[in-house]
Order: structure tokens, then sequence, then C-alpha cells
């Protein structure tokens, strides 16, 4: 029986035009009144994630930065925080001045950028937060930072990723979260690791759980959760990793997993 069911927002819950199906808000507050523990699981910051959870009348956990943070929607309890050393936060940085790619850390869930551009802004869109111009890269480390990210053209991006990752798989995981979005966070850190971290705090099983997503840094938790449900939009290697390929985000595709698996009514 199914008892969790973590959510991604871009490209998952958001359809194309950035809103969210009116079926999808039905099937979740469907699958609420079942006893389902409703998550959102996202690349975005705390911040971004909250709307989700007033829209949604959630009172579940969120997890933010990839992982990298686990927040009591109710407390604003921080359950689990895991940061990037500062050693590799200073080898992202360094490559991403020698790459003159737009760069942005997230410490103390504050939005910090290295210049400001239209890749900022379209991104403060997602977040919510106001960027703050980087003075001084070693003052945040000595902070922590919970999550680098580098926004770039796409197909420079791919590039990056190959190269970032041979550089830094030991202690690094490096996600593309969006086709511009290179992500960089703690190797500790995934969408799998927080729902393993979920389980353990709420006493919830690994085959209890379903999560849905369609990106890359998507797949720790499609594949660690007990059933894995990629959206029809996203690419070809993340649907073949999973267990279920349900419609697209422009298709309800969160309401008709929702159905299949949890309310048991096909429409």
């Amino acid at each position: 029986m199914l008892k969790f069911l973590a959510l991604d927002v871009d490209g998952t819950l958001l359809n194309s035009k950035r809103e969210v199906c009116e079926s999808t808000i039905e099937t979740i507050k469907e699958a609420r009144e079942r006893g389902v523990m409703v998550t959102i699981c996202t690349g975005r910051p705390v911040q971004g994630a909250l709307p989700f959870v007033e829209l949604f009348g959630l009172e579940s956990p969120v997890i933010a930065y990839n992982g990298g943070m686990i927040v009591d929607s109710k407390t604003m309890e921080v359950l689990y925080e895991q940061d990037v050393s500062g050693e590799d936060a200073r080898r992202i940085i360094a490559l991403g001045q020698e790459r003159k790619t737009t760069i942005i850390i997230w410490s103390n869930n504050q939005l910090y950028v290295n210049e400001l551009n239209d890749h900022v802004n379209e991104y403060r869109k997602l977040s919510d937060v106001q960027p703050i111009k980087i003075k001084d890269y070693e003052e945040l480390i000595q902070q922590g930072i919970t999550k680098l990210l580098w926004i770039d053209d796409v197909k420079k991006i791919g590039v990056y990723k190959a190269d970032m990752h041979n550089q830094l798989r030991e202690t690094v995981n490096v996600v593309i979260s969006k086709p511009h979005y290179l992500e960089f966070v703690d190797k500790k850190v995934s969408k799998g690791q927080a729902l393993k971290q979920i389980g353990e705090i709420y006493g919830i099983n690994q085959d209890e759980m379903m999560a849905i997503g369609d990106g890359d840094n998507d797949l720790p938790m499609l594949e660690y959760a007990g059933l894995g449900v990629a959206m029809g939009n996203a690419p070809d290697f993340v649907k073949e990793k999973v267990d279920f390929v349900t419609a697209s985000n422009d298709e309800d595709g969160i309401a008709a997993a929702i159905r299949k698996f949890i309310v048991k009514v096909e429409r």
C-alpha cells in the first residue's frame, strides 16, 4: 500500500505554461484523503516550494535543493541539511569563472549570484528570492553553501556536465535540472537520499513510496521509490529506468498516475 508520494515541480507539477492542472489539484487532494503523505521534492529552494505547499494544503516536509535540505513545512524546522564542502565549492566556483558562466550560490536560504543578467532574472522568478551580488566567495563558503548552479547555453551545459562529473564525481553530485541548469550538491545529497531520510524520520518503507518526475535530477528518487513514475515529457534515458511512464505535464500526467496507482479510478 502506498503511503508517500514525492512530486517534482518543474516539468512535472507545472505544465509548459507554468501552471498546475486543475485535475492535478483534485487528485492530490484525493490522495491525501486516502492517507498518503504528499511531498514537494525539488531542486528549488525552500521558498520556491512553499507556494505549492499552500496550493495543495500540505502539512508534510519539503525536500529542497535536490535533497540538500528537508524542512518541516508547518514549523519551518530544518530536519536535514548537507552542505557542499569548502574545498569542492572553491573548485566549482573557480571552474565556473574559467568558463565565464552564470554562477548561482544558495547559502542560508539566500540567493547569491556572480552577475545580474537575464539568466538570473529568469531564475529569480522561479525561486521568488531577490538575488544578492557576490562580494566575497570565501565568506559564503565559511557560512555554508547548500547548492551551486551554473546557467548557460544548453549545448554547453551538456558538455560541462560530463566534464564536471569526471572531475568531481568522488565528492559531488552533478545533475542537469533543466536543460540550461547544471547543479552541484554534496555527494551524499540526492532526491533519492532525501526519500530515504523521510522514510527514517516518518517510518515509511521504500516499497510504500511513489515518486513522479521528469529530469536527470529526479532519477535518484524515481529509482529509490518502490514505484518510480516518469512524465511523458521526460527524456528517454529517464523513461528507461522507471516502473511506469505516465502522460506528459501538458496532459495531466500526475493526475493519471495518481488515479492509476493511488485512487484506482481510470478516466
